[in-house]
């Protein structure tokens, strides 16, 4: 794509006239006016009182994408995006981002390799630099483990029989059989099953495509890997039927409900629901514990918010400044602020200990898992294509229990080739 061919007669967004006093533009992809937004405007703030550069933010969530072409379609891009993660390959692919020299980052030699790495795209070049990660943990009903005396699963043997016991010995004492023992968004709207089935499918030593080096890819939904943990999964659905009803067609807020209202009693998830649950159900009641290890190791989805630099900038120095800024330790611990507008999960700086900003101790098990287990998406020219094509799948075998796993994950791959070969990143 050429839409930034206007911007600048050499690398994206070097030659653009500078102006070391223009305003920063920034756009973050959060609900307006809410608690995501409060915590990037007291950022931006913070950073404003620091260097003295002006920032003004905008909260986008709807069609956030959609926007983003609008401007650059209009060689006017914001000047800092902060977005997920996933999101580096897309833009990066379409040239609406510039690279990004560390050199100029005071706080990159503090930055955890793992979260540096996620800011890379497949020709190795940094286009983002992480200001917020996160990974997933086990949720766990406490008061219906203790009830029914079982301890934290330590295996998925483990896993399985807890699920089977919160769905069949009532746990909640009601009398009534309502109880399921796993919480899972298995809808195909922006590929929730693929998102969560991540986290048993790595764990196992599966993958979604395979790295077969030099910036290429090759499809590994069929491998005895992936087959095996995608086996796994489908029969807690279709098998021991431990999975809440109508999970295929639930994204995260209604599957958020069931764990809260009391429908199940286990959740892959991350840090941010903390706040909620704590104040609908009580800390007392759920505990968060490091997921079990699956066949070959304890991986986990990791993800993140991260700073993007868009090319066309007139004030290259100051996007600079800000990068720094939020990453450094001063700037983490202000985005950490605060019981629920925070837009700093877990701290991507290594200086900042998150017990001394968060003494919770929940919030180390995250950090802790973070920093053993996360597992990032790979960063493709368009990740999207990937988890919307292997959501489709996984929610078909869960939703069709007489569907070929086999046959239907051989399909997969055939279509993951072609996404992959669309993309020029497919292995020979």
């Amino acid at each position: 794509m050429m839409v930034l061919s206007g911007c600048s007669s050499g690398t994206a967004g070097t030659n653009v006239e500078q102006d070391a006093k223009a305003p920063l533009e920034l756009w973050t992809r959060t609900t307006p006016g809410g608690p995501g937004e409060q915590g990037t405007v007291r950022l931006a703030a913070a950073f404003e009182k620091a260097t003295g550069y002006k920032v003004k933010v905008t909260a986008i969530f709807d069609d956030f994408e959609t926007k983003m072409q609008q401007r650059a379609a209009q060689k006017d891009l914001p000047d800092i995006v902060m977005n997920d993660v996933t999101q580096l390959g897309t833009m990066q692919s379409q040239g609406l981002l510039r690279e990004i020299d560390l050199s100029k980052l005071a706080s990159a030699k503090d930055l955890t390799e793992r979260g540096l790495a996620s800011g890379k795209a497949i020709d190795g070049k940094q286009y983002s630099v992480p200001y917020s990660a996160q990974a997933t943990a086990l949720l766990i009903r406490k008061d219906w483990r203790e009830k029914l005396g079982l301890q934290a699963p330590q295996s998925w043997a483990d896993l399985t029989a807890m699920a089977k016991a919160f769905t069949e010995k009532d746990p909640d004492g009601n009398g009534k059989d309502d109880t399921y023992g796993l919480a899972a968004p298995l809808s195909t709207k922006r590929g929730y099953a693929s998102w969560y089935f991540s986290n048993f499918l790595w764990a196992a030593g599966g993958d979604f495509v395979a790295d077969a080096g030099g910036g290429k890819f090759k499809p590994a939904m069929s491998t005895p890997e992936s087959t095996a943990a995608m086996q796994w999964f489908r029969d807690l659905g279709c098998k021991d039927k431990v999975i809440q009803p109508g999970a295929v067609t639930m994204d995260t807020p209604p599957t958020n409900e069931t764990f809260e209202a009391g429908k199940t009693g286990m959740y892959v998830v991350g840090p941010y629901l903390l706040p909620r649950y704590d104040k609908s159900l009580g800390k007392d009641k759920y505990e968060v514990v490091p997921m079990p290890k699956g066949a070959k190791n304890a991986d986990v989805l990791a993800e993140g918010g991260a700073i993007y630099l868009m090319a066309g900038s007139p004030n290259n120095a100051a996007q600079d400044a800000f990068a720094a800024f939020a990453t450094s330790a001063e700037g983490q611990k202000v985005g950490m602020e605060g019981d629920t507008a925070y837009i700093v999960q877990l701290p991507v700086n290594k200086s900042v200990d998150i017990s001394q900003v968060r003494p919770d101790p929940r919030w180390k098990t995250f950090a802790a898992i973070y920093q053993a287990s996360g597992h990032y998406a790979p960063s493709l020219p368009n990740w999207t294509p990937v988890r919307q094509t292997t959501a489709e799948t996984v929610n078909a075998l869960v939703a069709d229990c007489s569907l070929d796993l086999k046959a239907e994950l051989q399909k997969l791959d055939t279509k993951l080739a072609e996404i992959l070969a669309e993309q020029g990143v497919a292995a020979s």
